[in-house]
C-alpha cells in the first residue's frame, strides 16, 4: 500500500526479491498540473509495468473493497506513504501489517517528518518499520537505520536517500517476519522531548526573518524543493510580491538593521538581515515565475532601495 515515489523503491525490492506481491493498494487516479490531465501515482505505474494485480478504493471502509482485499489472502501488508487504514484493514492479514515511517520513532510521529527534522536543525535522523496500531505511528517498532543530516541537506536530498535506505530496512524487516525470528519493541515515550511532525500548511511554510540565521536556513531547506519557504514584500509601487526560496546560505554578522531587509546590488547577491547575521538567497522563484538563481532573477529584476520581507 502506497501513492509517491517514495513507495516505489520499497515494492521493487521485495519484486526483485521474489516475495508473491499478490496486490497494490493505491489512490485513485486524478487530475494533476496546468492542463488537468489524470494522473496515476508513481506505484500504480511501477504496477501495471510489473503486471502486479492494482486496486484504487476511493474509501477504504467500502465493503467491496473490504472483499477484495480479503479475497487477496495476504499473509502481510506493506504500508509505505499511503493513508491512515481503518483496523478492518490493517488488522486483515495473520502476519500484521508493517509500516515504513521517515523517523527514529518515536520521534517525529506525524505527516511530515523528514520537514520537521531538518526544520528542527537535528543532525540525525533515519526510517523505522513498525507494526500497525490503530494509534498513529505508535505500534511497536521492528527495526531503523539512520542517516546523518549536513548542514546544507534539503528536505529533497534526505528525501531521495531516505527512500532507498528504507528499502532495504523493510527488506530486512520482511525477512525477519518470514523467519519468525523477530522481537518488537514498545516505544518509549518521556512527553517533554518528545518531537512531532505535524502536516505542513501555508502558513507554517512562511518564513519568520526575525529568527536566527541558523532557523531560517533550517527551515528554507527543510521545505525545498516541496511545499517550499516563501516570503513577501511591496515594491516602490505597493504591489506585494511573493517569492519561494529553495536554497540559502548564512552570514554570522552583528547588525541593527531591521529584520526582512534586503541588501542587495541588483547583479550578482541578494541578502537579508535576520537575527545574528544575514542570509544570502541563492535560488527563488518570484510568483507565477521559474525557479532561478539570484543572479538570473536579478538581470531581469530590480529589488527597490528599502525593499522589506515582511
Amino acid at each position: 500500500m502506497g501513492t509517491p515515489d517514495f513507495a516505489v523503491p520499497c515494492l521493487d525490492i521485495l519484486v526483485k526479491n521474489g516475495y508473491d506481491i499478490v496486490g497494490v493498494i493505491t489512490v485513485p487516479d486524478k487530475p494533476a498540473g496546468r492542463g488537468q490531465q489524470v494522473q496515476q501515482s508513481p506505484v500504480k505505474k511501477y504496477a501495471i509495468e510489473h503486471n502486479l494485480k492494482v486496486l484504487q478504493p476511493e474509501k477504504l471502509k467500502a465493503p467491496e473493497f473490504i472483499e477484495e482485499l480479503k479475497s487477496l489472502n495476504a499473509d502481510l501488508q506493506i504500508v509505505v506513504a499511503f493513508r491512515m487504514l481503518p483496523e478492518v484493514v490493517w488488522n486483515m492479514p495473520p502476519l500484521g501489517t508493517y509500516n515504513l515511517h521517515g523517523s527514529l520513532l518515536p520521534q517525529y510521529r506525524g505527516a511530515a517528518p523528514l520537514n520537521w527534522a531538518i526544520i528542527n536543525g537535528e543532525k540525525e535522523t533515519g526510517v523505522t518499520t513498525f507494526k500497525l496500531i490503530h494509534e498513529i505511528d505508535a505500534g511497536n517498532t521492528l527495526y531503523n537505520a539512520k542517516v546523518a543530516i549536513g548542514d546544507d541537506t534539503t528536505v529533497g536530498d534526505l528525501h531521495d536517500e531516505l527512500m532507498y535506505v528504507g528499502a532495504e530496512l523493510m527488506l530486512k524487516t520482511v525477512k525477519a517476519i518470514e523467519s519468525g525470528n523477530y522481537e518488537l519493541k514498545e516505544q518509549t515515550i518521556i512527553p517533554s522531548e518528545i518531537k512531532h511532525a505535524p502536516k505542513l500548511f501555508k502558513e507554517n511554510c512562511k518564513i519568520d526573518w526575525k529568527k536566527s540565521i541558523d532557523e531560517v536556513h533550517n527551515h528554507v531547506r527543510g521545505l525545498s524543493p516541496y511545499p517550499a519557504a516563501w516570503t513577501e514584500g511591496k515594491d516602490d509601487k505597493g504591489n506585494t510580491l511573493s517569492f519561494k526560496l529553495f536554497k540559502t546560505h548564512k552570514e554570522p554578522a552583528a547588525h541593527n538593521i531591521q529584520a526582512g531587509t534586503i541588501i542587495t546590488d541588483n547583479k550578482t547577491y541578494l541578502k537579508v538581515a535576520c537575527s545574528k547575521g544575514y542570509i544570502y538567497v541563492d535560488e527563488l522563484q518570484l510568483a507565477g515565475k521559474k525557479r532561478l538563481k539570484t543572479e538570473e532573477l536579478l538581470r531581469g529584476f530590480n529589488f527597490n532601495s528599502g525593499f522589506i520581507f515582511e
